[in-house]
């Protein structure tokens, strides 16, 4: 079969709608709960060494945002950008980006290591406020992950090539395989099993870079061998225009992810005045979010080259179905995921090892958060829609909205009164006001999709 046979038979822009959304999401969703599950594992691990540690670890999560801010900013352009290529019908253009973003990939990891060398103590040495135990924990972890993550960032590029063309159980393979290697080796490493010396949190690190470099390669090997409507070829000569489509959906997500990193310095550094165990807690939140979020971000990911392919293909009606089934099927999961937080948040703070002091101000914490959870998955799968779409500034303005506008007035209040409980509940207030911005900048761009496809010549009556 020639090359235009098989883009043309792209299922993205063929196979129906809710099934295309669940078969794409569904090996996304899986792989997502492993990962979210190593890093959860992490955490419970760690927990039992101390809870120093575990604080540690904790106020280490914003410079893993500000890595996550690179790699993802360039995974979802680069996503963006092939699959719309596809839909075009333009495999050379696919090409291009893909080899664009193997140089980008590069410079995000000299960023990251120069950033290693130049923030990590000085920044620990604020948050803990010369804590000087507290501030080993997290150092030995982040600058170890921090150096080693060129396997991080050559997994979002490869691993995001395979979503592109609808591979995603290959997806599942390389990050299934990336999770398993840390889960195999975080006990291993951390406590000093078969022979090997106890490490602590500089353990977890190790066995976290060691399953990114593992899932890195092998998206590599899968690309070459198995995705054929992107000929992987690297070099240094590229094309400008490529990245500058890659950076006009990629940055905003960068910044966005960016603001999640400022947002949990100036939390922790709030959640530090009332005690450490506070600190602990919102790092223990975060993990659980990610794991109670699975299915919303799994689909996340899969929306975007959805969307992306009918955009390029002037394929309105397949939008706007996609959108649809998105937020009923968030809407449903997200339901469920509430209801069992709010009736199990001790049983969840067991698994990290809670002191009683622990229990005392984590059970309201989880209970209010996990309202925040629930709202927030209207702002996500909108960011997924704006990205799909081409326009990545207005999920950089929606989660300005959502994160930082609304959120640091409630977290004021919240500290003027001396009540961590109007913290904890801040999170959710913001993502409720923020909604009607959402629908705003969503009506915004239905309209340019209808003047899109109305130079089509092509029938889309359909509306959801």
């Amino acid at each position: 079969m020639s090359s235009i046979n098989t883009v043309s038979n792209n299922k993205m822009g063929t196979m129906q709608i809710p099934k295309l959304i669940i078969s794409t999401s569904i090996p996304l969703i899986f792989s997502l709960f492993v990962n979210q599950m190593y890093n959860l594992v992490d955490s419970v691990f760690v927990s039992h060494i101390n809870e120093d540690a575990l604080t540690g670890i904790s106020i280490a999560a914003p410079i893993q945002v500000i890595m996550i801010a690179l790699g993802c900013g360039l995974a979802v352009g680069l996503n963006a950008r092939v699959s719309k290529a596809l839909g075009e019908k333009n495999q050379e253009q696919a090409k291009q980006a893909a080899s664009a973003a193997f140089i980008m990939a590069i410079a995000s990891y000299l960023i990251i290591v120069i950033l290693c060398l130049l923030i990590v103590e000085p920044y620990f040495e604020w948050q803990t406020k010369g804590n000087a135990v507290i501030a080993q924990y997290g150092i030995s972890y982040i600058r170890i992950c921090m150096l080693f993550s060129f396997g991080q960032m050559t997994q979002w590029v490869f691993d995001r090539l395979l979503i592109a063309t609808g591979k995603s159980t290959l997806f599942l393979v390389t990050l299934g395989t990336a999770s398993i290697v840390n889960l195999i080796l975080d006990p291993i490493l951390i406590f000093g099993y078969l022979g090997f010396p106890a490490l602590g949190t500089a353990g977890a690190a190790i066995a976290t870079v060691t399953g990114q470099i593992a899932g890195g390669l092998l998206g590599i090997y899968l690309n070459v061998k198995r995705n054929k409507e992107i000929p992987i070829h690297f070099t240094l000569h590229i094309s400008g225009k490529q990245v500058v489509n890659i950076l006009k959906v990629g940055i905003p997500t960068a910044i966005m992810q960016g603001i999640m990193s400022v947002m949990g310095i100036i939390i922790n550094t709030i959640l530090y005045q009332f005690s450490t165990t506070a600190v602990a807690i919102y790092g223990i939140s975060i993990k659980v979010q990610n794991i109670a979020q699975i299915v919303v971000n799994g689909m996340n990911n899969g929306l975007i080259p959805i969307i992306a392919y009918n955009y390029g293909a002037k394929n309105e009606k397949r939008i706007k179905e996609t959108i649809r089934y998105a937020f009923i099927i968030a809407g449903v999961v997200m339901s469920i995921v509430f209801i069992t937080l709010e009736l199990i948040p001790d049983k969840i703070l067991l698994l990290f090892d809670a002191s009683e002091h622990m229990m005392q101000i984590g059970i309201p914490a989880m209970r209010l958060l996990s309202i925040s959870y629930f709202v927030s998955s209207v702002g996500i799968i909108f960011a997924a829609i704006y990205q799909g779409l081409g326009n990545g500034v207005y999920s950089m303005y929606l989660a300005f909205i959502r994160q930082v506008i609304l959120l640091i007035p409630f977290l004021l209040i919240g500290v003027w009164m001396d009540q961590l409980v109007i913290v904890w509940l801040a999170f959710a207030l913001a993502e409720t006001i923020s909604i009607p911005s959402g629908i705003f900048f969503y009506k915004r761009l239905k309209k340019s999709i209808s003047k899109m496809t109305q130079t089509s010549h092509i029938d889309f009556s359909y509306a959801p």
